[in-house]
């Protein structure tokens, strides 16, 4: 029974990515900074929080990271931690940098110190690509990040991309584009557009208030991503993968598409805030999965409408969502 370990299990990938190994026969661990105080809120959700084990680790702290690998000996590692938030992290560019690029080095010199033949996966992001523009990104595109999350994950992947082929260690980064799921706190934009639209088909007369709708992303479902996760350690080789539906869509088609599924006009219900632009904005952005279709016999198996529609209706189906 193979034995891995998730840190950042409480985020939203993290949740997914244990229901699927868990499915797969293995053991799984678990980190957060504070494993007896963290809710695991969406472990309860997916109805797995007492089938983990769960540990407390500080990614920042060597030492720490070191004491969980001994304990645990997995033979897999997910490093899903770190600050997850673009917009945060121009207010907190340190610890950004700190939680992901620090994280990501511990986490790959304890596996180094340990010589223990762990197989190490990395969550890259698509925001080190910066704006694609007219052609979709794939694993040749250049970094030019635009935001201090975008800097720290470019950072973590040539972290990662060092110690492969420097010490022989099975370790490789999931560039992912952006993917979302009932379990996306508020403080990600479509969650809080798709509560938003919740409320006002509810009745509400609020308005929704968003930054720069223009924006284009390449939108898929978590669920689906991790399966992709999940398959880059099953490989013989370690490599690194976009992970992306190959379509881009602007924010507003998001929203209008929201709106829709109530029968609701979007055009009356939404304000435009300049002060929730960002300093330096991606204005397109989408992937190329083709690399990942061939190599793992993976695609993206939902888009941005089935997305909508599938956060809406958990919304709905939640008794609590109303508070």
């Amino acid at each position: 029974m193979k034995k891995s370990l998730i840190c950042g299990i409480s985020g939203q990938d993290g949740a997914y990515l244990a229901s699927l190994l868990l499915t797969k026969g293995h053991t799984v661990y678990g980190t957060s900074r504070d494993a007896e105080v963290s809710s695991f809120r969406n472990l309860e959700t997916l109805g797995i929080r007492d089938k983990v084990k769960l540990e407390s680790m500080a990614l920042n702290d060597f030492r720490s990271v070191l004491q969980v690998l001994i304990k645990t000996e997995p033979d897999e590692i997910y490093n899903l931690a770190g600050q997850t938030s673009v917009g945060l992290s121009f207010a907190q560019p340190v610890e950004t940098l700190e939680s992901i690029a620090t994280g990501t080095l511990n986490l790959l010199e304890a596996i180094r110190f340990t010589k223990a033949p762990i197989k190490f996966y990395n969550a890259g992001s698509s925001e080190c690509f910066g704006d694609t523009g007219e052609f979709p990104a794939n694993e040749s595109t250049p970094f030019r990040p635009r935001s201090p999350y975008a800097v720290a994950k470019s950072a973590s992947f040539w972290e990662v991309a060092n110690y492969r082929e420097a010490y022989n260690i099975f370790a490789c980064s999931g560039i992912l584009f952006n993917h979302d799921s009932p379990l996306r706190p508020e403080r990600f934009v479509t969650q809080k557009i798709i509560s938003a639209i919740c409320r006002i088909a509810d009745g509400s007369s609020e308005q929704l208030i968003l930054g720069n709708t223009n924006i284009q992303r390449d939108w898929g479902w978590a669920d689906d991503y991790v399966e992709a996760m999940y398959l880059m350690l099953q490989q013989p080789e370690p490599d690194d993968y976009v992970i992306a539906t190959g379509q881009s869509n602007s924010l507003q088609k998001f929203v209008e598409a929201g709106f829709a599924y109530f029968g609701i006009e979007a055009s009356d219900r939404i304000m435009i805030d300049q002060s929730l632009f960002r300093p330096s904005e991606i204005m397109k952005s989408y992937g190329d999965p083709e690399k990942a279709k061939q190599k793992l016999g993976w695609q993206a198996k939902h888009e941005m409408k089935d997305i909508i529609t599938m956060m809406i209706e958990a919304k709905v189906k939640n008794a609590d969502w109303r508070k």
